[in-house]
């Protein structure tokens, strides 16, 4: 089971939620290491100095993978199947696989690009 991360998750992180943090550590020491893709870095980095130190510190414990052509690609259809809008949102769900956890603090947005994928994930909201 991995952690994909959305950047309501990623705020609470830099925000030192506790239960949030809880959840980072949890996965590596279960061997997982969390993933995001780089269009919700994007949501969350206003590159504040020290104000952001908790979410360097974060990111250095997250795989974020490029939202790169291919993965832009496949975001594009699962909005056409869903009928949604969000870019991010769709690449977001687009890096879960089966058991996997998306962490969310938009689970209204995120569920029926969840179920349109076909992937059997749990949403957490954040």
């Amino acid at each position: 089971m991995t952690l994909v991360l959305d950047s309501g998750a990623l705020i609470a992180l830099e925000r030192n939620d506790r239960a949030m943090w809880r959840r980072l550590k949890a996965a590596h020491l279960g061997g997982q290491i969390p993933v995001s893709h780089g269009g919700v870095i994007g949501q969350a980095w206003r590159g504040q100095g020290p104000r952001q130190a908790r979410l360097v510190t974060a990111l250095a414990a997250i795989d974020v993978r490029p939202l790169d052509e291919t993965l832009g690609r496949s975001a594009g259809q699962l909005l056409a199947v869903a009928r949604r809008r969000d870019v991010i949102d769709a690449a977001l769900v687009l890096l879960a696989q089966d058991g996997d956890h998306i962490l969310t603090s938009d689970p209204d947005d995120i569920e029926p690009l969840a179920r349109a994928s076909g992937v059997h994930s749990e949403i957490i909201r954040t």
